[in-house]
């Protein structure tokens, strides 16, 4: 495997985990009412951190699971959305 795949390979592994990480701070927030904060993760999960890993996904080449697995993080994205009324 090339130098360039094995660093794609370890940037998404961090970025899946650092996703995770920002929904259990947006899980937090929403049980604090903390409206701002909310606000801000679930920006930061969807224009910073959802469209880089696409991005480098695209680049190493598409893999099915991680694909799916994007999906699901946009999924329940739109789920938080729903639940405190974003757009």
């Amino acid at each position: 495997m090339a130098k360039r795949s094995k660093r794609l390979m370890s940037a998404i592994k961090s970025l899946k985990q650092e996703v995770e990480k920002h929904f259990e701070k947006l899980d937090k927030d929403i049980g604090e009412k903390d409206e701002m904060l909310v606000r801000y993760h679930i920006k930061e999960i969807d224009r910073s951190l959802i469209a880089t890993l696409e991005r480098k996904i695209i680049l190493l080449g598409e893999n099915a699971d991680d694909i799916i697995l994007v999906k699901r993080f946009k999924d329940r994205l739109e789920e938080y959305k729903r639940k405190i009324g974003i757009k």
